[in-house]
């Protein structure tokens, strides 16, 4: 039998009666909790119902043609996503391949190397630069980083590799503005940093003393360290970390069309302007009407599916990851 109360006695004190939680209570909260779990599985299948539906007549008038296809021609109601596709997939490339190394070389000497005044400081620096609109990253990268890039690096790069194979076709500038796919990567590596930076340093930071203390002990080095105690330990939570600067590199729209170039056109060189697919929804939706409208929400339907695939991709190296 369940006792409707329990009996606190403490030698000179007044006895504490607790009461049985009610079974109501019990009852309401896990309703509760089930209806905001539910509340998100809606949403959800909202959002893809309406990009669905809303993007349907360009899927049904090109069929697979809307995703290989390179033109992007409102006058003549002709439309491809492959462009912004392709433009998509190369910025968030090159965020990665710039900004995962200097997120995890930020944690580690964070957590690892700094002396105690210097960690705060930079640390709260991360912080900020993650609270910064991304319009504003794009108002710096349009009006700053730009022309100091194609004045001392577009130039007198196009002039080094002109005429070389593979490299003079891939970092070669056909009009060095300084704006093109390259140039929107940097600005999303320098995006995303603060949010893997911090991450990781935070799951660095929980990694119990004693590992990092027991492989001191026996010679290892601060790289062996790193190597073979923390990177296993917390990779999970890198994996988490990247997947997350992704996703935003993926989706951001305003910081990209400042310097993107936004041209509707297919190139070989990552020096050349190109599209995402945010900043071609950004700079036609306000006027798009008919076709033009379905075709950018197909778009929008063709990010979200890219995006899904990425978090899929997310969840098997986490299960790979923690069977090792």
């Amino acid at each position: 039998m369940t006792a409707a109360t329990d009996m606190t006695s403490i030698p000179g004190a007044t006895p504490i009666v607790r009461k049985a939680p009610k079974a109501t209570f019990d009852l309401v909260f896990r309703n509760a909790s089930f209806a905001a779990a539910l509340l998100v599985l809606v949403l959800l299948a909202a959002i893809m119902a309406s990009m669905v539906i809303g993007g349907w007549p360009a899927f049904r008038e090109f069929g697979l043609g809307f995703i290989t296809s390179s033109v992007w021609d409102t006058q003549n109601e002709q439309y491809g996503a492959w462009p912004a596709i392709v433009g998509t997939l190369s910025t968030a490339l090159i965020a990665l391949v710039i900004g995962v190394p200097l997120s995890l070389g930020i944690a580690v000497y964070l957590t690892q190397l700094a002396p105690a005044w210097f960690k705060k400081p930079v640390g709260t620096a991360i912080e900020l630069l993650a609270a910064v609109p991304s319009i504003i990253y794009g108002m710096w990268g349009l009006f700053v980083f730009v022309p100091l890039f194609a004045a001392y690096v577009q130039i007198p790069l196009s002039n080094i590799v002109e005429g070389m194979p593979i490299v003079g076709t891939v970092l070669y500038a056909r009009s060095p503005s300084g704006l093109g796919i390259f140039t929107a990567g940097i600005i999303l590596a320098f995006m995303i940093i603060p949010f893997i930076a911090s991450i990781t340093r935070d799951m660095l930071e929980q990694i119990p003393s004693v590992l990092r203390e027991s492989a001191y002990g026996i010679g290892a080095t601060t790289w062996e360290v790193v190597r073979h105690v923390l990177v296993p330990q917390a990779g999970v939570s890198i994996i988490g970390a990247v997947m997350l600067g992704l996703g935003r590199a993926l989706g951001e729209t305003m910081a990209v069309t400042f310097v993107v170039g936004n041209a509707n056109r297919l190139s070989a060189s990552i020096l050349d302007p190109g599209s995402t697919i945010a900043s071609r929804i950004a700079n036609e939706f306000n006027e798009a009407l008919g076709l033009q409208l379905n075709a950018l929400i197909a778009l929008g339907c063709i990010l979200f599916f890219v995006t899904f695939v990425v978090l899929v991709i997310a969840r098997l190296l986490v299960a790979r990851v923690k069977r090792y």
